[in-house]
């Protein structure tokens, strides 16, 4: 087995992502840095902007909120985030972000652990408009290439 390295991502090496309403740019990754209990990203949500509601069936998802003014409907409640905001997410709960404030939103995103395969780890609850610059879910893990890891169950 070849010895991890540290390697530093900039914003600007990723491509925005906009499947699920806002910029998802997934950072640090078994794809991008060879992560293996989970990864991390940054959301970048325009003023009216959201992430449409999902859910993750296998992780945990982080959130912190860096900039701006969020609401967070969680299982249909509704919670109010502001910058310097951290809150988790638990397994499997539907949750969907928007920005309610008149200036960009920055929230830092981290799920862990990996599902046993991408296709597993994202279920979408509710449809997403389609617009020009739609593209697939980000790959943050090879297909098949999921890391043993001690103590969690695939």
């Amino acid at each position: 087995m070849d010895e991890m390295r540290p390697r530093i991502v900039d914003v600007n090496e990723i491509e925005p992502n906009r499947k699920r309403g806002g910029d998802l740019r997934t950072l640090l990754t078994p794809v991008t840095v060879g992560a293996t209990s989970g990864f991390m990203g940054l959301a970048i949500i325009r003023p009216g902007e959201r992430i449409s509601e999902h859910y993750h069936p296998y992780s945990e998802e982080f959130v912190f909120v860096v900039e701006g003014r969020l609401e967070a409907d969680l299982d249909g409640e509704t919670f109010p985030l502001r910058a310097d905001q951290g809150l988790m997410i638990p397994i499997g709960m539907r949750h969907r972000f928007r920005n309610v404030g008149d200036e960009e939103a920055r929230m830092v995103f981290h799920l862990s652990p990996l599902a046993p395969k991408p296709s597993l780890g994202h279920v979408d609850t509710e449809a997403v408009a389609e617009g020009e610059d739609l593209k697939p879910y980000p790959l943050v893990q090879e297909e098949g290439a999921q890391p043993e890891r001690p103590g969690v169950l695939s």
